[in-house]
């Protein structure tokens, strides 16, 4: 029944049903003709005609009883543990109707097992109806697509899992290249922290780096701003906080030509409308200038220090930058949730050059940007929101700086069915994941995964771990997955589709052996090194 390329395609009898008992059911093999009994592997599928229906059993253990003492003795009695998945009801005498997940009639003791043939799994995977994406095969039959169902995996959110090593950023891009082939016209934005992603689409892909972002200061609402200038934990109602919460908004007013040239008159210091740094220091240098007492100063100082600082350091230029401020929010969004696709359906943004001080507040802004976005236009443009390391910008215990990250990165998950924004999250450890985050994440494509911890996180994180499709994690080889959710027709163990060598997620170095291969003998190199090195203030 397991053969990868000589699947049968007629059914044959294989065995009879010994004990039921809720979704488990055991099965004792037979004999066939020549003493030969299936070879069943963990994984396969069988079935029993019970009548009104086919029910579908997954194999998920094998064993022998009683082992014979050695050769010459008495045949061995070999059993299989199901677990019943589904069933196919008879929609006319010896046709079966469309496979559907449960089973309303159970097989009694002594029913027979029989194979499965390939026509059987095509009905089970690949459902004709829904719109779906071919994203492997099936690790029991290589002939066989496995199928994801778009609505299903993008209106529920859906996520990636696997150890490095286990081929999960190769499977999230081939998710997404399927996406994107399939509907030309989608908005989806990948972050991606170590720049790896590029290679594998090419010029379908627009990628945004740290040299050419832009995400002006002024589009970061009042707790980024706090944290860009003071660093996480700022307390919003600390004398620095007010103090800056007046200055940016009599900034805003000032960009805007007065308050009563302000939008409808009221901004607040979230608002995202341009200001210019030059105004905020202008009256911050006004405010500072009329106090009293000089025991006030120094958190007016503290705050010029830092404006002056960032203002001019050379690696916040995608924040900071520009002597002119203007207001290029819509070509901003646009360039960055791909409105309009025109040929580019995906968005990369390489978070590997941003400096450590803003990454956090970088990943949260353009994560509270998506979900405004999407809120705000009603979903009639739906997103999706692909985030790499997801462990990293929405841990349990986040991080120091990344909790702003977490909180969007869980409203998304919580909040964006209803705004049309969806989410994948692409991790190596799971269990370091918010639970209120992978909780809501219907589908999984859950990779090789050694660690026990994480093994025993995903127990909790779908309806189909009860199937005992965690078992075979931690031997899964590189590419395969057990799939399992509502993306699906039902769990799956499968082997994602191959990509090109150059078209692999990767940085294309290759390799440390290959870089020290070359002598690096020019004098130069380390002047260049210190220069550089030199330059970039800390």
């Amino acid at each position: 029944m397991d053969g990868m390329d000589g699947m049968k395609t007629a059914t044959q009898r294989i065995g009879r049903i010994v004990s039921v008992a809720g979704s488990q059911a055991v099965c004792v093999l037979e004999r066939d003709a020549h003493g030969d009994v299936a070879p069943l592997q963990i994984g396969g599928l069988v079935k029993a005609n019970i009548g009104r229906a086919h029910v579908y059993g997954l194999v998920s253990g094998v064993s022998i009883p009683v082992p014979s003492a050695g050769e010459g003795g008495d045949p061995e009695m070999k059993v299989v543990e199901l677990l019943l998945i589904g069933e196919s009801p008879m929609a006319a005498p010896g046709r079966p109707a469309a496979f559907r997940r449960g089973v309303s009639v159970f097989p009694a003791l002594g029913d027979a097992v029989y194979s499965t043939s390939r026509e059987d799994l095509v009905q089970i995977y690949a459902p004709p109806a829904a719109a779906h994406i071919s994203i492997g095969t099936l690790h029991h039959d290589r002939a066989v697509h496995a199928h994801a169902l778009v609505d299903e995996l993008l209106g529920k959110h859906f996520a990636v899992l696997g150890t490095t090593g286990s081929g999960k950023s190769c499977a999230a891009a081939v998710i997404l290249r399927q996406l994107v082939t399939q509907n030309p016209n989608s908005h989806i934005l990948l972050l991606d922290p170590h720049g790896e992603y590029p290679r594998a689409f090419g010029p379908r892909a627009e990628v945004v780096t740290a040299e050419t972002l832009e995400l002006p200061f002024w589009m970061l609402n009042f707790e980024e701003i706090l944290q860009i200038l003071f660093g996480a934990g700022v307390d919003p109602i600390s004398l620095e906080g007010e103090i800056l919460s007046e200055l940016i908004v009599g900034a805003k007013y000032d960009y805007a030509g007065g308050p009563q040239q302000g939008y409808e008159k009221h901004y607040s210091v979230d608002t995202p409308v341009p200001y210019r740094l030059s105004d905020l220091l202008t009256r911050l240098n006004n405010a500072m200038g009329k106090l009293d007492n000089t025991a006030n100063l120094p958190p007016y100082r503290r705050i010029k220090q830092r404006v002056l600082a960032l203002q001019y350091d050379p690696r916040f230029a995608f924040m900071f930058g520009g002597v002119q401020v203007r207001d290029r929010m819509a070509a901003i969004l646009g360039r960055l949730f791909r409105l309009p696709a025109d040929g580019k359906p995906i968005c990369i943004l390489d978070l590997s050059a941003i400096p450590a001080e803003a990454l956090p507040v970088a990943v949260a802004a353009i994560c509270r940007l998506a979900h405004n976005f999407a809120s705000w236009s009603n979903g009639a443009c739906p997103l999706l929101l692909v985030c790499e390391e997801a462990h990293r910008f929405g841990a349990q215990a986040p991080e120091p700086g990344f909790a702003l990250a977490k909180h969007w990165l869980t409203r998304i998950a919580k909040e964006g069915r209803k705004y049309g924004i969806s989410l994948g999250v692409v991790s190596q450890r799971p269990s370091k994941l918010s639970t209120d985050l992978i909780s809501q994440c219907s589908t999984i494509f859950a990779m090789r995964l050694a660690n026990n911890e994480d093994v025993q996180f995903l127990s909790g994180a779908s309806a189909d771990t009860s199937m005992g499709m965690n078992d075979f994690l931690p031997t899964l080889l590189t590419g395969e997955c057990i799939a399992m959710g509502q993306g699906v027709t039902m769990p799956i163990r499968m082997r994602f589709h191959g990509l090109p060598e150059g078209e692999r997620p990767g940085t294309g170095g290759g390799g440390v052996t290959q870089a020290w291969a070359r002598q690096i003998d020019s004098p130069a190199f380390l002047g260049s090194v210190i220069t550089y090195w030199r330059t970039q203030k800390r």
